[in-house]
């Protein structure tokens, strides 16, 4: 079976036809009117951050929150609800009220929560996007002493040595642990990943040799690029990375077709008027248009990547059933 990244696959399945016809008429529920869209924004509008302080989801948000609270002349709030892979977030914001002072920053590790768990809300219903912000590529890195130089070398050595390789990870169902993942499956190799609660002590690990590689967001990493302890051997986007132009893709160092990043992107409650919905989306593309905040994001390991509501949307429902299908493909099942 060939694996490809979400954004090259053409067909829909059935169930991804589903889930867009849903997509459309959450789309359209949210265009009924509201009064307090006419007056909206006339106090603080809260971001709701899946993630821990200091994160690339964090780091994203407070950078698009400062930049949101100057233009709608509002403080915009970062209020962090980490844990259950997104879940405890992302519940929360399907049972806020439907008035465009509640969002969400989602992230591709919120895609992969569907095929994994029951959730106590609806991944699609209970939501309506607003854009796409941003992708922060992955990096593949080994341990100095791992005797590679380059994907294919990588390939080889885990063909001669099957079960021998340890990956970091950063939980099941973390975007980075997913990436490895779907590396295996289109690979063709076995090599084990391990799991650590968050990034922090799977790079700390890998730098210690008690693993030997990790698909690793650049910015955790690139440091230890930088000083010669870890060796980067290739990045994961469709194109190469401009905090790593000198890395080949994945997919030019041996692995046709791979391609995957961490994405965020902004959603509100379903049922949130299109009125706000346009003028959130109209403010967010203006942001990611200005030359100061591509930079900061740049700075931050991150690269802006903008889609409108209806783009998005469908880009997220292929992303959950990309996710799903890995899922089931390898067998995997939270530990909890």
């Amino acid at each position: 079976m060939t694996w490809k990244s979400a954004s090259s696959r053409k067909r829909n399945s059935p169930d991804m036809n589903a889930r867009l016809l849903v997509l459309a008429i959450t789309l359209l529920v949210a265009s009924v009117p509201a009064v307090a869209a006419d007056v909206y924004p006339n106090k603080p509008v809260r971001i709701v951050l899946p993630a821990a302080v200091g994160g690339s989801t964090d780091v994203v948000g407070r950078i698009i929150g400062m930049q949101l609270s100057e233009r709608l002349g509002v403080q915009v709030i970062a209020d962090n609800r980490a844990g259950a892979g997104g879940v405890i977030a992302m519940e929360l914001v399907s049972k806020a009220a439907a008035d465009g002072y509640t969002l969400l920053l989602v992230s591709a590790s919120q895609s992969t929560q569907p095929a994994l768990r029951k959730l106590p809300y609806d991944p699609v219903k209970s939501f309506v996007p607003i854009a796409k912000l941003a992708s922060a590529f992955l990096v593949l890195v080994v341990h100095p002493s791992v005797p590679v130089k380059s994907v294919k070398e990588l390939l080889a050595l885990a063909k001669r040595k099957p079960g021998e390789i340890f990956f970091s990870g950063t939980g099941t169902g973390a975007h980075t642990t997913m990436a490895t993942e779907l590396f295996k499956i289109m690979a063709g190799v076995n090599v084990v990943v391990v799991e650590y609660k968050s990034g922090g002590p799977a790079v700390i690990d890998l730098l210690g040799g008690h693993t030997q590689a990790m698909l690793a967001t650049i910015a955790s990493v690139l440091p230890q690029i930088k000083v010669g302890k870890l060796r980067s051997l290739a990045t994961s986007g469709v194109e190469r990375s401009a905090l790593l132009p000198d890395a080949p893709t994945i997919s030019e160092a041996g692995v046709p077709g791979y391609a995957t990043v961490q994405w965020h992107g902004l959603l509100a409650p379903a049922g949130t008027p299109a009125p706000i919905i346009e003028k959130l989306h109209a403010e967010i593309k203006a942001i990611l248009s200005a030359d100061a905040v591509r930079k900061r994001l740049l700075d931050a390991g991150t690269e802006t990547e903008y889609l409108g509501p209806a783009e998005f949307g469908a880009f997220y429902v292929r992303e959950m059933d990309q996710w799903a299908s890995v899922i089931r493909k390898a067998n995997i099942s939270l530990k909890e």
